[in-house]
């Protein structure tokens, strides 16, 4: 008995033993997973910036300044482009804000008018690695960073005169200019040669005031900014009996929009945009426009250049390419006889034919 006690008292001490054994051995941990690599950071999205730089008339002259920027907006539109604008206040401004362009490092810069020719040369020159596109200056030879523009509106003024030498009542169209540069004459050209053919058609006698296309001498503001030029001019043709005027002058033309709404008198020939939008409370003294699609170029280019197509040169825009047209006012698309479109319509496919001579 004393042996099987002893032999018991024996078991107990083991388990004791092997039960504080099991409880200072550490459970088993699972191994570690390893790390996934850490994903690369995602990259920026790639921007594209197109930059204007204005004429003096500013970014919303209602004329080609606004027109050049209303591309940039649909290319932000469609594209997402960043557009930026520098106005200039002066000629002396012109220098200043390219440069200030290519320091910001703008893929695009554009140059808006004729004036800007000479500072777009020089920058291009400097700066062959930057792209540059002006409107209303082509080059001869080409210079490879820049794509030049210029618009046949002599074609587009044509259609303009030819309507206007149908609906005036005096007998008598005017026009006047705001510099005498071929940007400008060439609306000028164009509607008096369209004057002429339609006197020519039907036997009438309208007169032209303010431009000769043989002589190249005529009315001029001397300016793009002045609303008070424009009075002066507007005035001026319409004591001379003209009921008619196109102003090829930007914002000036405002001026002579703002005599005939005081008189009660006379019709607008708007330039570049449709004037008829633009000034849309007084469609009623706006006849038509002579249509200069640069929104529609700009944008084109600024699509070009985002694609690596970006080539030097020169565009010509035209009846034919839709570069040019002539825009009926809305106030006026119902009052126009109908023979006198279709003749209209004839004279645009003449053109694009070649077969009418639309310059002096």
């Amino acid at each position: 008995m004393k042996k099987i006690s002893t032999f018991l008292a024996v078991l107990m001490i083991a388990a004791m033993f092997l039960s504080a054994c099991a409880q200072a051995t550490p459970a088993p941990t699972e191994a570690p997973k390893a790390t996934e690599p850490a994903a690369p950071p995602t990259a920026a999205p790639v921007t594209f910036k197109a930059c204007q730089v204005t004429d003096t008339g500013g970014i919303d002259d209602k004329s080609f300044n606004a027109t050049a920027w209303k591309g940039f907006q649909d290319a932000q539109k469609a594209y997402g482009t960043e557009i930026k604008y520098l106005e200039s206040t002066s000629q002396t401004d012109y220098e200043k804000n390219i440069s200030a362009f290519i320091n910001e490092k703008c893929d695009l810069i554009f140059t808006v008018g004729f004036l800007l020719g000479d500072a777009t040369k020089a920058a291009a020159e400097a700066n062959p690695n930057q792209k540059f596109s002006i409107i209303d200056v082509t080059y001869d030879p080409v210079i490879p960073n820049v794509l030049g523009s210029a618009y046949a509106v002599n074609e587009s003024g044509f259609l303009n005169g030819y309507l206007a030498a149908g609906m005036t009542k005096t007998g008598k169209v005017g026009t006047y200019g705001g510099i005498q540069f071929p940007a400008v004459t060439d609306f000028m050209d164009g509607l008096a040669l369209g004057v002429k053919a339609y006197n020519e058609k039907h036997g009438t006698k309208v007169e032209v005031l303010g431009w000769d296309p043989a002589t190249q001498t005529g009315l001029f503001a001397g300016n793009f900014d002045s609303t008070d030029d424009g009075r002066r001019l507007g005035e001026s043709l319409l004591d001379e009996g003209a009921d008619i005027i196109m102003p090829v002058a930007g914002p000036v033309g405002e001026g002579t929009l703002a005599v005939m709404k005081e008189r009660g008198t006379g019709l607008i020939i708007g330039v570049d945009t449709d004037w008829s939008i633009k000034y849309a409370n007084d469609a009623k003294y706006i006849l038509s426009s002579v249509l200069k699609n640069m929104d529609v170029f700009v944008q084109d280019t600024i699509k070009q250049t985002m694609d690596g197509k970006f080539q030097g040169g020169n565009y010509q825009g035209t009846l034919a390419n839709d570069g040019v047209g002539i825009g009926i006012s809305s106030a006026w698309k119902d009052q126009i006889p109908a023979d006198l479109m279709a003749e209209i319509d004839q004279l645009t496919k003449d053109i694009i034919a070649g077969t009418v001579k639309t310059k002096p």
